[in-house]
């Protein structure tokens, strides 16, 4: 845990509900053991998005469809959400879980590796939230780039690994090495990169807000 586990108990104490089908997803998501956005990243993503007002939307692993949803009830009626997963389960239960909160026709569920999927679409997107494979963000970064319009934000979740991004590789389990330089190596360039600026936020396992500069 990156933030003292009473003081984040304390947060999310003050943490209002989300509506009735996201909680009802996420329920059900704990008791399978599927990954969500933890709560301080709802909150922040909520917050991100009241801001900014996107129109378009680009998430990079969609898992149930959660933060899809999420995203969908903080953005205009008119803004249009596109997601990205591989893994053929979490597609079926996302799409039922699209159709149950009535939100199948804003948001749109691209099957497939996003390796092979980010190089077909269409920029520009304002608002690009990257929670997918770990070890891929460094891979997937320059089509990501790409498709982020001038003065669009990209959120990167769980960057931190959960503190052990500061230890040398050498001390982190060998099966976690190549995760965790390649993590690394993400992080440097989302913050050395000439078309970004980037905040790298020690919210949730880690979070990286960059902003692509304008031109």
């Amino acid at each position: 845990m990156i933030v003292e586990e009473r003081l984040t108990s304390y947060l999310h104490s003050l943490e209002q509900e989300n509506s009735k089908i996201l909680e009802e997803i996420e329920k059900e998501a704990l008791a399978d053991h599927v990954p969500i956005i933890r709560k301080e990243m709802q909150s922040f993503l909520k917050v991100l998005l009241r801001i900014q007002r996107p129109g378009r939307v680009l998430e990079v692993g969609t898992a149930v469809g959660f933060s899809a949803i999420l995203m969908s009830e903080y953005v205009s009626e008119d803004a249009r959400i596109t997601t990205i997963e591989n893994y053929e389960k979490r597609i079926q239960e996302a799409r039922a879980n699209f159709r149950r909160a009535g939100r199948d026709g804003q948001i749109t569920l691209l099957e497939g590796d996003a390796m092979d999927v980010l190089p077909e679409l269409n920029g520009p997107y304002d608002f690009i939230f990257m929670d997918a494979a770990k070890g891929q963000y460094m891979a997937y970064f320059p089509e990501v780039l790409r498709l982020l319009s001038p003065g669009g934000i990209l959120l990167s979740d769980n960057v931190l690994q959960d503190g052990e991004i500061i230890q040398s590789r050498f001390a982190v389990e060998r099966r976690d090495r190549t995760i965790h330089s390649r993590m690394r190596e993400y992080l440097y360039t989302l913050k050395h990169h000439p078309e970004l600026e980037t905040s790298i936020v020690p919210l949730g396992d880690g979070a990286a807000l960059s902003v692509k500069i304008l031109g």
